[in-house]
């Protein structure tokens, strides 16, 4: 469904500056494949979509969405996809109904047809009850759910969700995903989808897998639990007097299947943590404590965590992902909004 070799992307910001948003992504997405992409704000996400849907130019490499390449026919490409990007998709005085209706006549269906369509949808997002009403008058919620509609009135094979969820409360995005997935799976070939999030709870539980983007190349493609496990590992977390926890340490780093040992700070109770990365936290952890209670040594307390996506990043990159925030795209200030042929997105659509 998707193929990219060696994508990307360069902003001229000035004479002597020049950003490397997207530096040479190769990828392959089959059809019916949920996809989250993963990365810090600046990472290229972002940018990559808009080459993916046409609506930036790559500086080189190569890309083809849904059969079609993206700089010989974007118009296909365009036909074929759906994508609901940051923004609202809505305008804000139309009437739900009539702007559903609207976007399904720019596609290219018949007024008959697009009405049909516009009701399907606002039933099966749970709009019907919003549907006379103007845009500008429904919750944060709401307008997400109509981003979607908007994104599936042409019924495309594909659809790109950039940051569906950011800024809704638990309830809305539990919610907004679920009627993503009702529509995804009623479909008689699942909708292929490319999704980009900085809720790493959205990429564990939805995503069949999982790509890692920093400084605008692929790090990391896997299932999320094949990366969990293959790059970060379990944590054990033993508790001992401070004074032990240093031959606690060198015993951890000789028991098999350790990757990495960490001396935590004195706690105020005497006590000391004592921090083991391993493939197998529960099947380690016996053996570890068998071999501090026969080195003398007092375990006062075990945890047992298994990892998380933040985890596989922290080890691949340093950092954690859910420190660098949940706000905004990727893409350098000032950067325009132009199709490949320099006209403006508002002509894009119409």
């Amino acid at each position: 469904m998707i193929r990219t070799d060696a994508l990307t992307k360069d902003f001229v910001v000035s004479r002597t500056r020049t950003v490397h948003a997207v530096r040479g992504i190769s990828l392959d997405v089959a059809p019916g494949e949920l996809v989250a992409v993963l990365g810090p704000n600046g990472a290229g996400k972002t940018t990559t979509l808009r080459m993916l849907t046409t609506l930036t130019r790559p500086t080189s490499g190569s890309a083809t969405v849904a059969g079609y390449d993206v700089v010989t026919h974007p118009d296909r490409v365009r036909a074929a996809i759906g994508y609901v990007g940051q923004g609202g998709a809505g305008g804000a005085s139309q009437v739900v109904r009539d702007e559903l209706r609207t976007q399904g006549e720019i596609y290219g269906l018949d007024r008959r047809t697009a009405r049909r369509r516009a009701d399907e949808l606002l039933e099966a997002l749970d709009l019907t009850e919003q549907a006379d009403r103007k845009v500008d008058s429904l919750s944060g919620g709401q307008r997400r759910r109509l981003d979607v509609a908007v994104g599936l009135v042409h019924e495309p094979s594909l659809l790109f969700l950039d940051e569906p969820s950011t800024g809704l409360d638990p309830h809305n995005r539990a919610n907004l995903w679920e009627h993503v997935l009702r529509m995804r799976t009623a479909a008689a070939d699942p909708m292929t989808i490319v999704l980009t999030t900085h809720y790493l709870d959205e990429a564990d539980t939805f995503a069949e897998r999982v790509i890692v983007v920093d400084h605008g190349q692929v790090i990391a493609d896997d299932t999320a639990d094949a990366l969990k496990a293959d790059l970060a590992g379990d944590l054990v977390t033993l508790r001992v007097a401070a004074g032990d926890a240093a031959a606690l340490a060198a015993l951890a780093e000789r028991a098999p299947g350790t990757r990495s040992v960490r001396v935590g700070a004195p706690e105020a109770d005497g006590g000391r943590p004592v921090e083991i990365r391993t493939a197998d936290g529960p099947g380690a952890t016996p053996g570890l404590l068998r071999a501090a209670d026969a080195a003398g040594l007092a375990v006062t307390r075990v945890d047992v965590a298994r990892p998380t996506l933040d985890d596989v990043f922290l080890g691949l990159t340093g950092r954690s992902l859910r420190e660098t925030g949940v706000q905004g795209g990727d893409e350098p200030p000032g950067e325009p909004t132009t199709d490949l042929s320099g006209t403006t997105t508002k002509e894009v659509l119409a």
